[in-house]
C-alpha cells in the first residue's frame, strides 16, 4: 500500500469512528489552528503564556504563532549587565548590528533567560524574522523558528495592504501592538480594517478557532476628542474591585480601564480614561508586580520618565466617572490619578524578570548599542548610569547614611562588587 492509500484509509477509518459531521468540525478546527503552518514571515510582539510557550505575532502572514520551546532548568536569579547585546546577537545571526531591528523582549518565566524578537534587514529582500535567547552571561541562542513545534491561528480583518502611516509604514505593522494572557485566553490589542480600527481580539488558548473582536474608543484629554483609530500600545490585566480588568495605555499618554466582561464579539465599547500622563510620548512598557508595597503598575515611555501607580489607586479611579475634559496645554499636562516619578529612560522594551528585578532593553546614549540590563524593583535605576558625590574615592559615608547599604547592593548587582562600600 502506498503512502496516499494509507492516508486515505486512515481518514476513512476516522470518519467511520466519529461520523461525518464531527469529522468536518475536526477539519475546521485544524484549519484554524494548524500544528504545522506556513513559514513565519515576521516576528513582532511576543508574550509567554507559560514557561514553555511563547506567542509571537506575525503581521506579514496575518497570524499568531504559539511556539513550544525546549524545556530549560529553573534559573538562579542574576542581574543582566550586557552593555552591547547588539553585537552578540548580530554575530549569532551572522549579520551586522546595524541590520537589527528589535521588535520585542520578554523574560521566560522562572528561567532567567530573555527572549528577543527581531527583524534582520536584508537589503532589497524582505527582512528576516528571528528569535533569540540570552542569559545573564551574555550567551545568545538562536531559536530555529522554521523547525520549532508550533500552532498558528489567523488574525481576521487585518489592515489592508494599501493603508500606510507616515507614508512609508504599513498600517498592518500595528495589527498587534501588545498581548496579555489571562484565564486561558490571549488578549491581543491592535488595529483592524474596520472603520473603528482600534481593536481588542480575544483568543481561547490553546487556539480554538477564530477570535472575538471588540472595537474600542476612549476620550483623550490631550487631544480633547473621542478616539477610535489609534490602538492600545501597552496593557496588563489585573483585578479591580473584584472584577478582572484590562489596564491600558495609548500614545500621548492616556491610561484607561476596560472590564474583561465588556469584551464581546462585534461590540463597540468606551474605555474609561482615568489618567493623562502627558503629551508627546508613546508607551513602550507596562508591567504589574508587587515589591512588598502592594500591587503596582509601572508604565515606561519613549520620550519621558516612567510612571509608577498603585493598583489600589487605579481601582479607586475605576469606580469614578472617567475624564471628560482636556488638559490645560502646555502648562498643566497631567490629569486623573497621580503617579510616582520613576527615572527610567531610553528603555525600548521592559519585562518582569523575577520577584526582585525588571529586565530592560535600552539604547546606550553614546554608542547607540542595545543593552540588556536589570533594575531593582523599588529603586528603578542603574547606579552606574550616574557620576555623583558618592562615586569619588575620597568620599566617606556617615555612619547614619542609609544609602550606603543600598549602594553596596546596587554596585554588586551591576558588576562592581569591588566598589561596594564595606564600611563608612
Amino acid at each position: 500500500m502506498n503512502q496516499f492509500s494509507r492516508v486515505f484509509s486512515q481518514l476513512a477509518h476516522i470518519v467511520g469512528k466519529v461520523g461525518r459531521r464531527s469529522f468536518v468540525a475536526l477539519l475546521i478546527t485544524l484549519a484554524s489552528a494548524q500544528a504545522f503552518a506556513g513559514a513565519i514571515l515576521s516576528a513582532g510582539k511576543m508574550s509567554f503564556v507559560d514557561a514553555d510557550t511563547v506567542v509571537v505575532a506575525d503581521w506579514r502572514a496575518g497570524q499568531l504563532h504559539a511556539l513550544t520551546l525546549p524545556r530549560v532548568a529553573e534559573g538562579t536569579p542574576k542581574a543582566f549587565n550586557l552593555k552591547n547585546i547588539s553585537l552578540s546577537i548580530a554575530r549569532a545571526l551572522r549579520t551586522a548590528p546595524e541590520n537589527l531591528r528589535f521588535e520585542d523582549m520578554a523574560v521566560r518565566p522562572d528561567s532567567e533567560i530573555a527572549y528577543v524578537s527581531l527583524s534582520v534587514d536584508r537589503g532589497a529582500r524582505k527582512p528576516m524574522p528571528a528569535l533569540v535567547s540570552i542569559d545573564a552571561e551574555g550567551r545568545v541562542g538562536v531559536v530555529d523558528i522554521a523547525k520549532v513545534q508550533r500552532t498558528s491561528v489567523a488574525i481576521a480583518n487585518v489592515p489592508g495592504a494599501d493603508k500606510r502611516l507616515w507614508r512609508d509604514t504599513p498600517a498592518a505593522t500595528y495589527t498587534v501592538t501588545d498581548m496579555a494572557y489571562h484565564g486561558n485566553r490571549l488578549y491581543v490589542a491592535g488595529l483592524s480594517n474596520a472603520s473603528f480600527a482600534s481593536t481588542l481580539r480575544v483568543y481561547d488558548f490553546p487556539f480554538k478557532g477564530e477570535a472575538t473582536a471588540t472595537s474600542v474608543e476612549m476620550y483623550h484629554p490631550v487631544h480633547n476628542q473621542l478616539e477610535t483609530r489609534a490602538p492600545i500600545r501597552r496593557m496588563v490585566i489585573t483585578t479591580l474591585n473584584g472584577e478582572p480588568t484590562l489596564v491600558a495605555a495609548f500614545t500621548c499618554s492616556p491610561l484607561v480601564t476596560i472590564p474583561l466582561k465588556d469584551l464581546k464579539h462585534g461590540a463597540h465599547i468606551s474605555a474609561k480614561t482615568i489618567a493623562e500622563f502627558g503629551w508627546g510620548s508613546a508607551p513602550v512598557g507596562m508591567v504589574l508586580f508587587d515589591a512588598g508595597q502592594g500591587p503596582m503598575v509601572l508604565l515606561t515611555h519613549s520620550h519621558k520618565s516612567a510612571d509608577l501607580m498603585s493598583v489600589a489607586d487605579i481601582a479607586d479611579a475605576s469606580t469614578k466617572p472617567g475624564l471628560k475634559t482636556p488638559i490645560k496645554w502646555p502648562a498643566e499636562p497631567l490629569l486623573g490619578i497621580k503617579s510616582i516619578y520613576v527615572p527610567m529612560a531610553n528603555v525600548a522594551h521592559l519585562s518582569n524578570q523575577n520577584k526582585d528585578f525588571l529586565a530592560a532593553l535600552r539604547r546606550d546614549e553614546a554608542s547607540g548599542a542595545m543593552q540588556l540590563v536589570s533594575m531593582r524593583k523599588g529603586l528603578f535605576l542603574r547606579l552606574s548610569d550616574f557620576v555623583n558625590e558618592y562615586d569619588f574615592t575620597d568620599f566617606k559615608y556617615e555612619a547614619t547614611d542609609g544609602w550606603r547599604d543600598v549602594h553596596r547592593m546596587l554596585r554588586s548587582d551591576e558588576g562592581y562588587a569591588d566598589l561596594a562600600p564595606s564600611k563608612p
